[in-house]
């Protein structure tokens, strides 16, 4: 399937009738991974629709449709998460692994109950993995989100967000390990 070109005319309107029909779910998708709220994400997919719309003769084509208007949708969420007000968030640390003097990890052996991909075809593990990522703290959840569920290069969430590719790396590892840990309870088949 071939990219849709874009006129001045009044076909361009149909064109972007199109273009927000197939496109919608999977924006609304990302905006809410990144916000946790679903009418904030509807704001940001109509802000970033907005943005597509007038920023459409600009398009270039050097990357896909879909690719250039992930970037639209990110930018807005994100854009509305820095307005919010933070949340009384709790420190990673907590949720971090704990090490002995010689660095090797203090916390019990992880005996696993049943398979992983056992667990991860049940519902109602993924909506429980999708809340603990919900649990971590908004600086690390983000980089999460964007470098392990939406895709991004690490170059390219660190200029989402303004940060430095070092930073990012720190921060997607310790939301690794702190999802890990939180997810643990699961893997031994316990409550969580």
């Amino acid at each position: 399937m071939s990219e849709p070109r874009f006129r001045s005319d009044a076909g361009s309107e149909l064109d972007f009738e199109h273009i927000v029909r197939d496109n919608i779910a999977w924006m609304l998708a990302v905006a809410q991974r990144i916000l946790n709220d679903r009418a904030i994400a509807e704001d940001a997919v109509q802000l970033a629709f907005t943005k597509i719309h007038r920023s459409l003769d600009g398009f270039e084509g050097r990357s896909s449709l879909k690719t250039w208007m992930h970037r639209f949708v990110v930018n807005e969420a994100l854009m509305l998460l820095r307005k919010q007000k933070r949340k009384n968030e709790q420190p990673i640390d907590p949720l971090l692994p704990i090490f002995d003097d010689n660095g090797c990890r203090v916390d019990d052996p992880l005996i696993v109950s049943e398979t992983s991909e056992d667990q991860l075809q049940s519902r109602q593990v993924r909506d429980l993995l999708n809340e603990k990522i919900d649990a971590l703290p908004d600086q690390y959840r983000i980089v999460l989100v964007l470098r392990d569920i939406e895709g991004m290069s690490t170059s390219e969430v660190a200029e989402a967000l303004d940060l430095s590719e070092a930073n990012v790396k720190v921060r997607l590892h310790r939301a690794r390990a702190a999802l890990k840990k939180l997810l643990e309870p699961m893997m031994r088949g316990g409550a969580l």
